[in-house]
């Protein structure tokens, strides 16, 4: 009888132990991002990065660009890309003053060139520098880099898809119009996200952007993905997704998990060369 109660008694502190080992191992591959810099053109950038704490296969590669005016670490808060998928290196850049399209024109607060050449290519070259050094440092999977942002975030996703397009797998912009360059975008998965209340990125603006996207991707009537997303499904596999929210120019608190979702359904194919 007594050596049953002890074998039981050990059963149990076996499994809290585990249970324990397993909660630390969940805490610590979503730890918070930490600080990074580079030197881009002598000029000192930064960004807090998530790397995974198990270095097994290549890890997916997501950049998250917050809006104008806003910082990267309050990107990790909001968009928290790192605890809805922590198998990724997430990258959330901070940006530089920027002068503002819609606010801000003398330039105080912190974004994104907004169209090609603009500032000397700066934010292009930052992304180079990021991506260089972080697949230098440890196994990217090439076939899964992602970008993702709000407002001007969300511009410069549009961008870095029209002149970096053939690194990345799929583009997730919200609250964005996809304007500058928009000539020199190749077929890709998108999600859009939109607000119908967004009187800054207004959104009318955006509905004239998710007609192009379709007609750009070839794609069929939508059918439903998710709550208030709606999926366009492709010809050349390179289907349109929108999350379309009652919201203003807010980035959603529900998006998150749906933008990983969408990044998870989708890899870019690979050329002959690779």
């Amino acid at each position: 009888m007594l050596s049953t109660v002890i074998i039981r008694v050990a059963r149990r502190s076996i499994r809290q132990t585990l249970s324990s080992i397993a909660l630390i191992t969940v805490a610590a591959s979503a730890a918070e991002p930490v600080p990074r810099n580079w030197v881009v053109d002598g000029v000192r950038r930064e960004a807090l990065v998530h790397v995974p704490v198990a270095a097994g296969e290549p890890a997916p590669l997501v950049f998250v660009f917050h809006g104008h005016g806003g910082t990267a670490r309050n990107a990790a808060r909001t968009f928290s890309i790192h605890t809805h998928w922590p198998e990724a290196v997430v990258v959330y850049p901070q940006g530089l003053n920027t002068p503002g399209r819609l606010t801000d024109p003398e330039g105080r607060k912190a974004g994104w060139q907004h169209g090609p050449g603009e500032q000397g290519d700066r934010d292009l070259k930052f992304f180079d520098a990021m991506r260089a050094e972080l697949r230098r440092e440890r196994a990217i999977d090439d076939a899964r880099v992602y970008s993702t942002g709000h407002s001007n975030g969300g511009g410069f996703t549009y961008l870095l898809w029209a002149k970096r397009g053939d690194v990345l797998a799929a583009v997730a912009p919200s609250a964005a119009a996809a304007r500058a360059a928009r000539g020199e975008l190749a077929p890709k998965p998108v999600m859009h996200l939109a607000g119908r209340r967004d009187e800054l990125v207004k959104f009318a603006w955006q509905e004239e952007t998710i007609r192009a996207l379709r007609r750009l991707n070839s794609t069929r009537e939508g059918v439903p993905w998710a709550s208030n997303c709606t999926l366009y499904p492709s010809e050349r596999g390179t289907p349109v997704v929108t999350f379309i929210h009652d919201g203003a120019h807010a980035f959603p608190r529900e998006a998150p998990p749906l933008i990983v979702r969408f990044f998870r359904e989708h890899q870019r194919p690979k050329s002959p060369r690779e």
